[in-house]
């Protein structure tokens, strides 16, 4: 595997997850209610414990993606 199939590897992998990411921050905006209603029902979350858990989900999610994505990709199109 060469250092341009790597680069392009973790660049389609990161917008992938960008990607991923937006889509369920807007779902999470856009369909709150229903979301947590849903959550709280299968889970046995208080309602309350959900927007502070949804927040923190995200937030991981972010920086796992910068992390594991974003940074090698950024690497590699240093070096090479």
């Amino acid at each position: 595997m060469t250092i341009e199939m790597l680069t392009e590897f973790f660049g389609w992998i990161t917008i992938i997850n960008m990607g991923l990411l937006m889509f369920t921050t807007v779902m999470i905006l856009i369909l709150k209610g229903v979301v947590i209603k849903i959550h709280s029902k299968m889970f046995g979350i208080v309602e309350q414990d959900l927007n502070r858990m949804y927040f923190e989900y995200l937030g991981r999610f972010k920086i796992l993606v910068i992390v594991f994505n974003l940074t090698p990709y950024i690497a590699l199109k240093i070096i090479s």
